[in-house]
């Protein structure tokens, strides 16, 4: 049976792009391009280059484009980067440093979500 999802560790560090049609869960550093079904981003993890999932939830530090559906930037993550969204979660203390632009399709509304 095929893995439904990879664990970087925070001991893994990676140079070049990454892509994956399974969830990834990603603790350590990768240098380059995401791209992916899920990522879920640890606190402690730092990407440089740009994401491109379904769905993100994001807690580490970025430096790089963000573009995803379902996107969630919790409290610790510091984005230095555009970002690009249908539905966007943010916590309250996250930081990010960059352009938010909705994507827009026929007959939906925004959805933006801020939390505490």
């Amino acid at each position: 049976m095929a893995a439904t999802f990879s664990v970087l560790g925070a001991d893994v560090a990676v140079k070049g792009d990454l892509s994956a049609t399974a969830d990834l869960h990603v603790d350590g550093s990768i240098e380059g391009d995401i791209t992916c079904a899920a990522l879920v981003q640890g606190e402690k993890s730092t990407v440089t280059g740009a994401i491109k999932a379904q769905s993100a939830r994001l807690s580490g530090t970025v430096h790089g484009s963000i573009e995803a559906s379902e996107l969630v930037i919790l409290k610790t993550a510091r984005i230095h980067g555009d970002v690009t969204y249908d539905a966007l979660t943010i916590e309250q203390g996250a930081q990010v440093d960059g352009r938010f632009a909705h994507r827009v399709h026929a007959g939906e509304e925004p959805s933006l979500t801020l939390v505490s």
